[in-house]
């Protein structure tokens, strides 16, 4: 049975002496602690002869009473000479040296000097990325029977299929927009009807594949960048590699093969959402029928807006898938990486796409595709 802990103070020539009683545990060395720390110091010793059980916490107890009343260890056996020792070297009352913080002037360059690392670092590892893809892509080219035709379709419905009600919905409403904001400058002019040629051009070449890139990077590439960085937690990529399975032919490719596949194809569906629309509104406010509307953009609408679309679809499709599966496959040690990878996908895909929209929009000016 469990002796309750006490203490009795005793008073001597050489100094007090403190006598602990009892069983030193953590289910019993509550309230002695609270008494302890009432005891006035100096005391010349701590006496545990009348100790029958102690541990980590009942020897921090000791110890700590040690160190405020400047007394000294007797009568301890063992397991408490042991203890008492052991948390003696872990001296945690040690003020903490506060860190010298640079001024301004250095830490400023100092950021700046390791987000360039970072960034050059990273640049490195998706070059390294980019090269293992493609390394992975040949041998499923030669052998096409070695696509996971089955995952592959399951990302297609989960990248392409599922995402068709919001970004309609996103396109349909932004359609309206830019016909209303148009149709409203134009009207200045008296040129209203070239809002149907202003709502045609932008949505099939400019914000159709721009909107859907971003609303598939923050959908999709997200969801990659979690489920990834979550199997390389959960062990689940090594397990993968121990039995002989490759995760880029598994896991990554499949991914990146629905992106580039579904991407052009919810772009066009982005920019038919945008255009119905902007008829929707001008039946309204511009007093023009909305066959009529559908018609103008036909006839107004050079076939080369089409092919700039299609085009920057799979490029988009494929910074987006990459941005989400590169970042998920670099999670390391805890939750909270999964997180910040998930958010520098989205950040690096959706500032990259942005990027290379504005090349396209170079490029194809310069062939005459304007």
């Amino acid at each position: 049975m469990t002796q309750a802990p006490d203490f009795t103070l005793n008073h001597g020539e050489n100094g007090d002496t403190l006598a602990l009683t009892g069983s030193l545990l953590v289910s019993t060395v509550g309230m002695l602690d609270r008494r302890l720390r009432a005891v006035e110091a100096p005391v010349a010793t701590l006496d545990l002869g009348g100790v029958t059980a102690i541990d980590t916490v009942g020897a921090w107890v000791c110890l700590r009473t040690m160190a405020d009343t400047g007394a000294k260890l007797v009568n301890a056996d063992d397991i408490a000479t042991r203890l008492i020792e052991a948390l003696g070297k872990v001296d945690d009352r040690k003020p903490v040296e506060e860190l010298k913080r640079l001024p301004v002037w250095l830490r400023v360059p100092q950021k700046i000097g390791e987000a360039v690392v970072e960034m050059g670092t990273g640049a490195v590892g998706v070059v390294g990325f980019v090269g293992e893809m493609v390394l992975s892509i040949g041998p499923v080219l030669l052998h096409p029977t070695r696509v996971r035709w089955r995952a592959l379709v399951h990302q297609m419905e989960l990248v392409g299929v599922n995402a068709l009600a919001i970004v309609g919905l996103m396109s349909f409403l932004v359609g309206i927009v830019i016909t209303q904001q148009g149709a409203a400058q134009l009207r200045q002019f008296g040129a209203e009807i070239y809002t149907v040629n202003l709502v045609g051009r932008l949505t099939l070449r400019e914000l159709g594949i721009l909107m859907t890139a971003i609303m598939v990077a923050g959908r999709s590439g997200s969801a990659f960048a979690a489920e990834l960085g979550t199997m390389k937690l959960t062990e689940e990529v090594d397990a993968m590699r121990t039995i002989g399975v490759g995760p880029m032919e598994v896991l990554i490719l499949p991914r990146i093969m629905a992106t580039v596949i579904m991407m052009p194809l919810l772009g066009i569906y982005s920019a038919v959402l945008g255009m119905i629309g902007g008829a929707f509104l001008a039946q309204f406010t511009l007093h023009i029928p909305f066959l009529t509307f559908l018609l103008r953009i036909r006839e107004v609408v050079p076939t080369y807006d089409i092919w700039v679309g299609l085009i920057k679809g799979p490029v988009f499709g494929l910074i987006v898938a990459l941005a989400g599966c590169y970042q998920g496959m670099q999670v390391r040690d805890n939750a909270e990486e999964v997180g910040k990878r998930t958010t520098a996908a989205v950040v690096l895909a959706i500032f990259t796409v942005i990027v290379l929209d504005a090349f396209f929009a170079v490029f194809f000016t310069e062939v005459g595709w304007a």
